[in-house]
């Protein structure tokens, strides 16, 4: 049951919610009562499916940029996108960074970006910063 609150948790804060999953994956690494290898899975999965839900909304945009639910903030939207302009793909390495990583795969999709690159990069990013996670908390 852990490790799916845990996929929950980490999936809904992989959308739009600019909040670390990082502090409850630590406190389960930490409490040596879970399998951590499920515990790094289910952590990146939610995560990564997280963005490409942000990555279907982008590709979608123009249905529901002006709904008043809308949960991106505009300036937020436009300084991810010029990121995404400019470093392109390698941008999605930053999907994890808090408050402008979902606007980042957000930005893939608008420009359409391919899907399996979207997914190889931004897993890569997720996967990397739970791993670090891992190394530095437990492992020390």
């Amino acid at each position: 049951m852990i490790y799916i609150s845990l996929f929950i948790f980490c999936l809904t804060l992989g959308t739009f919610f600019p909040f670390a999953s990082e502090t409850y994956l630590v406190t389960l690494l930490l409490s040596e009562n879970h399998n951590i290898i499920l515990l790094l899975f289910f952590a990146s999965l939610g995560n990564i499916l997280g963005s490409i839900i942000s990555w279907i909304f982008g590709y979608f945009v123009n249905y529901f940029i002006n709904k008043s639910w809308f949960p991106i903030n505009k300036y937020l939207l436009q300084k991810a996108t010029n990121i995404f302009k400019k470093y392109g793909k390698w941008s999605l390495l930053l999907s994890w960074v808090p408050f402008i990583g979902d606007p980042i795969a957000f930005a893939a999709g608008t420009f359409r970006y391919n899907i399996l690159f979207f997914l190889i990069f931004v897993s890569i990013g997720k996967v990397a910063r739970y791993l670090l996670l891992y190394f530095y908390f437990v492992i020390n």
